[in-house]
């Protein structure tokens, strides 16, 4: 599994988006400089995340992005599933070889399965909101609910 540029900034931003919920629409030129990401490929980037419903854009002077629904709802598997694509492709190794040893194999494919499961249940159980109280609570800024 390789998280590339595009997933890792795509999370920068929608982290960011998540810190700000609430606050109304957040300029993508703002999100760049707090990140470090190259406006031109955030713009890309928040396309994708509108498209896949994660971000919502509104057009003019006091324009900007938000996330669409709450920091709570929105998981790390969704947004890399989003950016990425499958976490661990469903098919290992090339079609076209035929093993004399299958079952050896169906033991490898056995545990990429299982790796993949692994993964995605740990980025599901994720969330947007997690990540704020992370850094919350790094930051001595923790907040405690009644």
């Amino acid at each position: 599994m390789r998280i590339s540029s595009k997933g890792d900034y795509g999370l920068r931003a929608l982290f960011d988006l998540a810190q700000r919920y609430g606050e109304g629409p957040i300029q993508s030129e703002a999100i760049a400089i707090r990140q470090g990401i190259p406006v031109n490929y955030l713009n890309q980037l928040l396309i994708t995340l509108r498209r896949a419903g994660l971000v919502e854009s509104l057009r003019g002077p006091q324009g900007g992005h938000l996330l669409a629904r709450s920091p709570e709802s929105i998981t790390l598997l969704e947004v890399l599933t989003v950016l990425e694509g499958p976490i661990l492709p469903a098919e290992g190794g090339r079609d076209d070889l035929q093993p004399t040893e299958p079952s050896d194999r169906a033991v490898i494919d056995e545990i990429w399965s299982e790796l993949r499961t692994t993964i995605e249940r740990r980025l599901a159980a994720i969330t947007l909101d997690d990540l704020c109280q992370r850094k919350r609570s790094q930051d001595g800024t923790v907040m405690y609910y009644i």
